[in-house]
């Protein structure tokens, strides 16, 4: 019997949140040692060096905060250390900010911008502030600046565990061709964090995107009978028409895209045209992350994958999800290209 997403209902709780806020298995046993700088791009050497050394400054916090003061108490924990790492897509960030994260003594935390406003509306903030102002580190992957109320949460957020102790590490990615590059991207996250903006070093990362160098251009969709026989064949495959999918994505907090997903080796999505408004397009945004994470192969019918965002989305002020996710699902499909050979 084939599987479709459209029956899964997973349930998540505030625990399962906090649980799962580690590097995606993509990541889960990266190191600096195995990060391979680009030669003709000195940045990545150089980002490397300073992760090694915002390691050793988080280590050394860490033995500050657990030395006792008088009478047996903990003395005033020092100020947590920052560190923001901007640059293009799929230029090694993510796999420096996971070696960053395995680098350092436990509790600590690793997730998306996104999965701590999550986390942050599930838990309400007190409570968010209390589970993580133990931790060593909280590492941030893709910094968004798009949503004013989210923004400023985070900064609250982040501006409490720092002065907790906590030490921070972000990443954020600067749109191709964008004017002023890392300085203006760097800019705009230290304004909207301006409480923190002396206590984070920015460092950018330049390269191309690996995702696709040396890549062939993305496969044309498969026919309506070609991704039937595919999701036949496999046990653990799914099938869902996009429209379908689409209305089912619209039931679900974003938080449970993950449970979502769980278990699947494919997702075939039938029928596929770009999103009617930009509410479907940002859960399509989501439902590629977690895909991505996972290392989950799409294949679909209808049209390609980089038409599901149109034109006028992309020129508009979620132009860095866009892209992301456009970059992250033609990476999923070739992906399948590959596994189908």
């Amino acid at each position: 019997m084939t599987l479709h997403l459209v029956d899964r209902n997973p349930t998540v709780t505030p625990e399962q949140m906090v649980e799962q806020l580690v590097p995606p298995e993509m990541f889960s046993e990266v190191s600096f040692d195995s990060y391979i700088p680009d030669p003709n791009q000195p940045t990545q050497a150089a980002a490397v060096k300073i992760g090694r050394r915002f390691v050793d400054d988080v280590i050394k916090l860490t033995k500050q905060r657990n030395k006792k003061g008088l009478f047996g108490r903990k003395s005033t924990p020092p100020h947590g250390v920052g560190l923001y790492l901007d640059g293009g897509f799929g230029v090694g960030k993510t796999h420096l900010l996971a070696s960053i994260f395995h680098s350092v003594p436990s509790p600590k935390s690793f997730g998306t911008f996104v999965e701590y406003t999550h986390l942050v509306g599930a838990l309400g903030f007190n409570r968010c502030v209390e589970y993580l102002s133990d931790h060593t580190v909280l590492c941030i992957d893709e910094f968004e600046l798009d949503d004013p109320g989210d923004t400023m949460v985070m900064s609250r957020l982040l501006t409490e565990l720092a002065a907790r102790g906590v030490s921070i590490v972000a990443t954020s990615n600067t749109l191709p061709g964008q004017l002023g590059e890392g300085r203006f991207a760097a800019q705009d996250f230290l304004r909207e964090i301006n409480k923190l903006s002396s206590v984070f070093e920015s460092v950018r990362v330049d390269g191309p995107d690996y995702r696709h160098r040396d890549l062939p251009p993305a496969p044309d969709p498969l026919t309506d009978e070609e991704l039937v026989a595919i999701a036949e064949a496999d046990p653990t495959a799914t099938l869902d028409s996009f429209d379908a999918l689409s209305e089912h994505l619209s039931k679900l907090h974003p938080s449970r895209y993950k449970q979502l997903v769980e278990g699947i080796s494919k997702v075939c999505i039938s029928g596929v045209h770009p999103a009617d408004n930009q509410t479907v397009a940002l859960r399509i945004v989501v439902l590629a992350d977690r895909l991505y994470d996972a290392g989950i192969p799409v294949l679909v019918s209808g049209a390609k994958l980089d038409e599901i965002f149109t034109p006028e989305m992309v020129a508009g002020g979620y132009r860095k999800k866009y892209l992301r996710a456009t970059s992250r699902l033609l990476a999923l499909s070739r992906f399948a290209s590959a596994d189908a050979k």
